[in-house]
């Protein structure tokens, strides 16, 4: 069809010519080209605006990591306030707190609201009846009290409502705070009943705590000091002290332990604190490496810690510091130090697992602290350092695997935790274990849930600590950005797969998307375009060989082919045996070239060659299986393996890619033994998971795996099941090695490029995980939807990300 067609010519025109338009019509056409100049122009604003936002968010993000803000604790702040000066009960030690009070409470007579959360809760009402109290204390700010006690009264029935989220302790605590400022002559607008009502909490509580015994128990007393008082023994109590002369790093225990019995180291922390801070303290302290650490682990989670690269290395470094010197701040509390060893060992920092021997058993984690609140957190995070693994005989990492595990599968077997959005974490952590996911889907997930977050940290019994919007803000402008970049070069590919006629070829699997999926839910940043569309067109091009070679082919092709690739630049001079052949040794060798061409100019030196090399290993390999198919030879797990990890062709997809990661990767690293174990370990892993997959349908095709093979030379002494949990074990080991040799600082392979062949087992780990997902046609659909085509969608209460700041 004509793009153009003419009227019939006027009159005295020469036939097929087309008249000059009328003068009206060339002035019509102006307002056409200023609008589409116009568009350009806007397009272009439009992005260097989003430029400035984006590298706006980047600064502050930055400076968040160097120097995090730790946010004033109203409830700490009354409580330090509430010091004496030593050796009268008349003048306070930090009079500056209660003049912070007096400054600092909202409008609506309360203190402890958060800027990005108005709602009243009950962190709000312990807050603000801390400072009630403290004002009361040194009988300064009637106003403010009036104002306070009213606010309290005004929101009571959120103290009485068991379904909203409470502080630690705070039935114990609140209901003390309050028979104490009663005791003190306050008079709150509360029913009498209400007030009895709260006081039974308490005792049932305090009865229920009775019961135990544990180091737990006596640690959880010990943090709730405040609502315990003259109850306790403070010789007992100060047994709980750390080094730096504070209880449990928390300024209000510290200062009511002070209050109830002086101690020069607790009164050194709070005067230290007071002078740091000035006239309001945190809720926990010393915290700056903890709340970097939470920082470093969001922006991973968000998939946006790529910016911030020497920021993250500068902090890494300082835990890892830490870790050798076994710092309080990290060993003391158990969800930090499970953070920091998971953090630290994916980096690549050398950290044992020695570190977490004391929650090896599930007893010891039960008479902790955490472990007598029942901390969904430290669970969580200790179920995920157990995962990363670096050897089948860590015993410590096993144990703590096992018992997490099945405490946070009987989890999701509460309904409690069901109507929670906890629940929905949990599920996660279980079903997939993080070497069984795509990085981008991952990012995705926390970026749209990631207000699920806050409800996974232990709640202080005052503020928290507040990784604010602009992570949020600079997660999905980057997402959204990778998406319309994946959106354009799936489009490139597409024409690429007609252009070489790949999808005239009927005897092969179309799986373009599936392809591109595992490129680019892995290897995610925008700027990566070349080795995602290497990757993507060489996973194309190997489903179509292992088809062709599997099905589709005569042995005279499969022959014919392997020659064609054997001469490469002198093939011109054969004959095509068949038009597939043609199609599939045209699209290798016009691909091949391509990308040698960018890759050689990206390396500064000629990697075609080795490009090539490569596809003809894999043609030869899999050459050796037809035979053997044909010959019907069985050959030795050994021999099946030795031919398979080569077979399983991921050789084309991972080995040209890694020339495009920005690294430099010489010759000689090519062609050393990290480089060769590194590929022989991951591709070991894929085939064994797809054996594991695809035993029974193989098995009905007459065909021979790993699996079938360890039956046949048992003669049948080994039963197929027994055969699969020997195969499982093979995994396991091959994945631990792997990441092992990965995650290796002293390395001839640079970082970069490795991470490639640990990125494509996690590929193999999901496309495996319950079926033959690459081979089904709807597996896989709904990852390629979200990854690609799926715009974010954003689910959250409110505008703000939170990451409680523990003690």
């Amino acid at each position: 069809m004509p793009l153009v067609t003419a009227a019939a010519p006027a009159s005295g025109s020469p036939r097929g010519v087309i008249p000059l338009r009328s003068s009206r019509a060339s002035c019509d056409s102006r307002p056409c080209a200023a609008r589409a100049y116009a568009g350009k122009r806007l397009v272009a604003e439009n992005t260097r605006v989003q430029n400035v936002h984006r590298m706006e968010l980047e600064t502050r993000i930055r400076n968040q990591l160097l120097r995090p803000e730790l946010p004033p604790s109203s409830y700490d702040t009354a409580w330090v306030s509430m010091v004496p000066l030593r050796g009268t009960h008349q003048s306070p030690c930090f009079p500056q707190c209660v003049e912070w009070i007096l400054q600092n409470q909202q409008d609506d007579g309360s203190w402890g609201v958060n800027q990005f959360d108005s709602s009243v809760n009950k962190d709000v009402l312990l807050s603000t009846l801390a400072c009630v109290l403290a004002l009361k204390r040194w009988n300064v700010g009637r106003e403010n009290i009036w104002r306070g006690l009213h606010f309290i009264g005004r929101n009571f029935s959120v103290a009485m409502d068991e379904q909203t989220t409470a502080p630690i302790g705070f039935n114990i605590t609140f209901a003390t705070m309050l028979s104490l400022a009663i005791d003190m002559g306050l008079e709150f607008p509360i029913r009498q009943t209400d007030v009895h009502g709260i006081l039974e909490l308490r005792e049932m509580e305090l009865k229920r705590q009775a019961v135990y015994g544990s180091y737990g128990r006596k640690a959880y007393m010990a943090y709730i000091t405040e609502g315990l008082g003259n109850r306790l023994d403070w010789d007992e109590v100060m047994k709980f002290q750390r080094k730096n002369g504070s209880l449990f790093s928390c300024p209000s225990t510290t200062a009511v332990a002070l209050i109830h019995k002086y101690n020069d180291q607790a009164h050194q922390y709070l005067n230290s604190l007071v002078s740091e801070f000035g006239s309001a303290v945190p809720a926990v302290y010393p915290s700056k490496l903890h709340c970097q650490l939470l920082m470093v682990d969001a922006l991973e989670r968000m998939g946006i810690s790529q910016h911030f690269v020497n920021e993250i290395k500068s902090i890494l470094d300082m835990a890892f510091s830490h870790w050798l010197q076994k710092d309080e701040e990290i060993m003391m509390d158990i969800a930090t130090c499970a953070m920091t060893f998971r953090l630290l060992r994916m980096n690549g920092y050398d950290v044992s697992s020695d570190e977490l021997s004391h929650v090896a058993e599930a007893s010891n984690f039960c008479d902790s602290l955490q472990g007598y609140l029942n901390d969904t957190k430290s669970l969580l995070e200790l179920y995920k350092a157990s995962k990363v693994s670096l050897s089948g005989n860590d015993l410590i990492l096993d144990s703590i695997g096992s018992w997490s595990g099945n405490l946070l599968k009987d989890k999701l077997c509460s309904s409690r935790v069901q109507k929670n959005l906890i629940f929905g974490e949990i599920d996660y952590a279980v079903k997939f274990p993080f070497y069984a996911t795509l990085e981008r889907l991952e990012h995705k997930r926390n970026i749209e849930h990631f207000d699920a977050w806050g409800s996974l940290m232990l709640t202080t019994k005052g503020s928290s600590f507040h990784v604010n919007q602009e992570f949020l803000a600079l997660a999905v402008n980057d997402f959204s950005l990778s998406q319309s970049v994946y959106q354009d070069e799936l489009q490139h590919l597409d024409s690429w797969v007609k252009e070489n006629k790949l999808d005239q070829l009927q005897f092969a699997r179309q799986k373009l998307t599936y392809c591109y999926l595992s490129a680019a839910a892995t290897i995610f940043p925008s700027e990566l375009s070349d080795a995602r569309i290497s990757w993507a067109k060489n996973g194309v091009l190997t489903t179509v060989v292992d088809d062709f070679f599997d099905v589709g082919g005569s042995k005279a092709e499969l022959e014919n082919l392997i020659e064609l690739v054997e001469k490469w630049h002198e093939h011109h001079a054969d004959k095509y045996y068949s038009e597939q052949v043609r199609i599939i040794f045209s699209a290798i060798y016009a691909t091949t070239n391509q990308l040698g061409a960018k890759a050689s100019a990206a390396q500064d030196r000629d990697v075609t060659k080795h490009l090539a090399e490569i596809w003809l290993d894999v043609l030869r390999s899999m050459m050796m299986e037809a035979e053997w198919q044909r010959s019907q030879h069985v050959p030795t797990v050994e021999e099946y393996m030795t031919n398979a990890v080569v077979s399983f062709a991921l050789g084309p997809i991972v080995l040209p890619a890694l020339y495009f990661v920005g690294q430099e990767l010489l010759e000689h690293a090519v062609k050393d033994q990290e480089y060769d174990k590194l590929f022989r370990l991951m591709s070991s892993c894929g085939r064994l998971l797809n054996d594991s997959k695809s035993f029974e349908r193989e098995g009905s095709q007459g065909k021979l795996n790993s699996i079938s093979l360890l039956v046949l030379h048992s003669g049948n002494s080994v039963s197929t099941e027994a055969a699969k949990k020997v195969i499982q074990k093979s995994i396991d080991t091959s994945r631990r090695d792997l990441l092992r040799l990965v995650l290796r600082k002293e390395s001839v392979v640079p970082r970069p490029c490795k991470e490639l062949f640990w990125k494509m087992c996690k590929i193999l780990h999901l496309f495996y995980y319950q079926t033959d997902g690459f081979s089904s046609p709807k597996e896989m659909v709904g990852a390629v939807n979200a990854v690609i085509n799926e715009p974010l969608k954003i689910q959250m209460s409110d505008a703000s990300l939170f990451i409680s700041s523990e003690k």
